[in-house]
């Protein structure tokens, strides 16, 4: 999903999924993210690269916890922007949301630590969805893509 529009802000929106329930998660914090009228870029972690990092002005990661962790997928593209982010001095805000089959906490905490190394500033407190994504997920998704845009547009962050 992308929406193009040269005016206004852009949200990236990176997301790791093998079952499909951050895919659910991402689709519906993007989607409501364009009511705020933000540029969009949605894409696969093993799609996303740096130069999706250079051209946002905020990124939102959805991402499994899997065994524990944060997931590969997550981890790979963090690691392919690591650097190329610290020589541009990028200072992005972020937010997260994790669908965990645990509590969520190590890959919150894996990724807070990544994310202050590479100059990633978080602007929401990190969004935990156990289990299957229902209605109050989604919900909650939407919300917080919505109020990531809205912060974005106003110039808030």
């Amino acid at each position: 999903m992308t929406q193009d529009n040269t005016e206004s802000k852009k949200l990236l929106v990176v997301y790791h999924s093998q079952s499909g329930r951050n895919e659910r998660l991402a689709y519906a914090a993007a989607a409501a993210a364009t009511e705020e009228g933000v540029q969009i870029r949605l894409l696969r972690a093993m799609e996303a690269s740096c130069k999706d990092l250079i051209w946002c002005d905020g990124v939102l990661l959805c991402t499994p916890e899997n065994f524990g962790a944060l997931s590969g997928g997550i981890k790979d593209f963090l690691d392919r922007c690591f650097y190329p982010a610290i020589d541009r001095n990028l200072v992005r805000p972020y937010a997260l949301m994790v669908c965990s089959g645990n509590d969520g906490s190590n890959a919150v905490r894996q990724l807070e630590k990544i994310a202050k190394g590479m100059g990633l500033k978080p602007v929401a407190e990190p969004y935990v969805c156990h289990g299957r994504p229902n209605d109050a997920h989604l919900a909650a998704a939407r919300e917080l893509g919505q109020a990531l845009a809205a912060g974005l547009e106003l110039g808030v962050f």
